[in-house]
């Protein structure tokens, strides 16, 4: 099935590591999400992991920020270790 992930410290980053991955994986090279502007950690760890905010791609009614990341094979893995 998987790699087990562990709850705990780093578990958020570590999950959109492993999104990034297997988005690179599966050839996609631009990944774009959307949070509220309540999830301030989400934010920072989104920002910290190289993703730029950019203008909104979407109608969703609960988002108030759009990211987005160029992926390359070279950033593979570089959420989890804090690049």
């Amino acid at each position: 099935m998987g790699r087990r992930v562990r709850p705990g410290p780093g578990l958020g980053r570590r999950l959109l590591a492993a999104v990034e991955d297997q988005a690179l994986a599966h050839g996609v090279r631009t990944l774009r999400l959307e949070t509220n502007r309540a999830l301030t950690e989400a934010i920072a760890l989104y920002r910290s992991t190289g993703y730029r905010e950019v203008p909104a791609f979407n109608d969703e009614t609960f988002a108030d920020h759009w990211f987005e990341k160029q992926l390359s094979p070279s950033s593979r893995g570089s959420c989890a270790s804090g690049r």
